[in-house]
């Protein structure tokens, strides 16, 4: 049985491992190279809500793509059993093909190194579900973001495009990303940035928001 890694922060390098896939094996931080990734894991094979999630992650591979963010899945099941799979998720989704890859971890290697383990949710045999976990990873190969879902809750990947929108958008300019922002919206300032350097940095201006304290940390900018 893998051990358990620890606990995994925003801004650490992401483990790397070996795994056979639906494509071959994969050295994944090979596998990733120059892109993002997002890694999202699965209870199991032939079970609704995964075929939901796969099928839709297939449609939205042109936006995926588009953010230069390579999707990979994860399920314990094995190659062969992901391969029959695959043919039903294609069926649901009125899918041509299915082009990206899922894990094997049908020894739950991977589930345990990455504690992706729901233990509300048992199977048959009495042995935790894997949880509906999503990793993204950037071209630097450092976690920028983690979900963990219950076995029983689908992923809303439109909210998940969103966030990348945001990670790769904040990481390159001097602002951050509001409630409910999507893209194209205002952003903020961050509060590190100083008064001097506004006009240089924010050339289409900024909106100081007027609050009962009297601080202008509230400022409002056009995405840049």
């Amino acid at each position: 049985m893998a051990t358990l890694t620890k606990a995994l922060n925003i801004g650490d390098e992401f483990p790397n491992f070996q795994a056979e896939t639906t494509v071959g094996k994969i050295d994944f931080h090979e596998w990733i190279g120059d892109s993002w990734a997002i890694l999202f894991s699965h209870p199991a094979d032939y079970t609704p809500v995964c075929t939901t999630e796969l099928s839709r992650v297939a449609k939205l591979l042109p936006e995926f793509q588009k953010r230069n963010v390579k999707p990979i899945a994860l399920s314990v099941d094995t190659v062969g059993s992901h391969k029959g799979w695959i043919e039903d998720i294609k069926s649901y989704g009125s899918l041509d093909s299915f082009d990206y890859p899922i894990i094997a971890d049908d020894k739950r290697e991977l589930a345990v190194k990455l504690n992706m383990l729901d233990k509300d949710e048992l199977n048959k045999e009495g042995i935790p579900l894997t949880c509906r976990a999503v990793f993204i990873v950037d071209d630097k190969k450092k976690l920028r973001l983690s979900i963990l879902y219950p076995a029983t809750t689908g992923r809303n990947f439109d909210e998940i495009l969103r966030v990348i929108d945001s990670l790769q958008l904040t990481q390159n300019k001097s602002v951050a990303t509001p409630a409910d922002w999507k893209q194209g919206d205002a952003c903020m300032v961050l509060p590190t940035v100083k008064e001097d350097a506004i006009s240089k940095l924010f050339p289409a201006g900024v909106e100081v928001v007027p609050v009962p304290s009297g601080k202008s940390y509230i400022r409002k900018t056009p995405q840049p």
